[in-house]
């Protein structure tokens, strides 16, 4: 019988079968241009939370009233 967690563990076979489907949908030329997005969208969330952890509590709540 198979268990709900073996049921869901991605292995080495469905890792290599994904990166052929991402490779046949997107081509070779396109997934570098699709990192480079996401890792700017990555930098630029870290930055927005680091910015929120910075701000004044007097600050935010000025700018709520």
């Amino acid at each position: 019988m198979i268990t709900l967690n073996t049921f869901f563990v991605i292995g080495a076979p469905q890792i290599i079968l994904i990166v052929v489907v991402v490779l046949l949908l997107f081509g070779g030329k396109k997934i570098p241009e699709l990192m480079r997005g996401l890792g700017s969208g990555i930098k630029e969330f870290k930055d927005a939370s680091k910015d929120d952890e910075n701000l004044d509590p007097k600050k935010v709540e000025d700018k709520k009233e």
